[in-house]
């Protein structure tokens, strides 16, 4: 080979590679595939996106909805079971403490008939066992008072079926006419609330 030949041959090999190097058209079409497998990575990435939020919102099906609200009734009529039976038993402690309270006031007039009668056995003196009979009937009624237990009005009162009840009738005049002439009964009232009605004559 000459040497012209081997030139020739060393300058084309260079043009070509200047050529290679310098060609706008293969960078741009390298760029332009990088883009497209970006924008697909992207495109890939919001639908996985919008399916996971999709499942995340999704609705709850019927038979989920109705295990919940069985579950938050069953709560509901548990509290309100236990609610009554904590009411229940309060009202039965309040009535057995309130029994036992007026009970004990009670023993204390018991004591002194106890007294009252041990003391008519030994002693003649019938008005100082009069006035000791006093005392305790006395005591007894304000242990009733203090319990807000108060005697019915009667005698000389206008006859009142809400207060009275009548057992007998009698002549008694104009001016007992419709009134009460006598007590066979004494009534009582707790608060506003009749205990026991009056048994009572009524004139006519």
């Amino acid at each position: 080979m000459t040497k012209e030949k081997v030139a020739n041959q060393e300058v084309e090999e260079q043009d070509g590679l200047q050529n290679d190097e310098g060609n706008p058209s293969m960078e741009g079409e390298q760029c332009d595939n990088m883009a497209e497998e970006d924008n697909a990575a992207d495109t890939m990435t919001d639908k996985e996106e919008e399916s996971a939020s999709e499942e995340q919102f999704e609705e709850p099906s019927p038979e989920e909805v109705i295990a919940v609200w069985r579950d938050k009734y069953m709560r509901l009529q548990a509290e309100f079971d236990n609610y009554r039976k904590r009411t229940l038993r309060e009202k039965m402690d309040l009535v057995a403490s309130g029994g036992a309270d007026v009970l004990k006031n009670m023993l204390a007039v018991l004591d002194d008939m106890y007294r009252a009668v041990a003391a008519s056995e030994k002693s003649e003196d019938i008005d100082a066992l009069r006035e000791g009979e006093k005392l305790v009937l006395q005591k007894f009624e304000e242990a009733l008072k203090q319990k807000n237990v108060t005697e019915i009005k009667a005698v000389g009162e206008e006859f009142n079926a809400d207060y009275h009840e009548a057992v007998a009738r009698f002549a008694a005049g104009e001016e007992m006419k419709g009134k009460v002439i006598d007590v066979v009964q004494r009534g009582y009232m707790l608060g506003d609330k009749v205990l026991r009605y009056a048994k009572v004559v009524v004139g006519e």
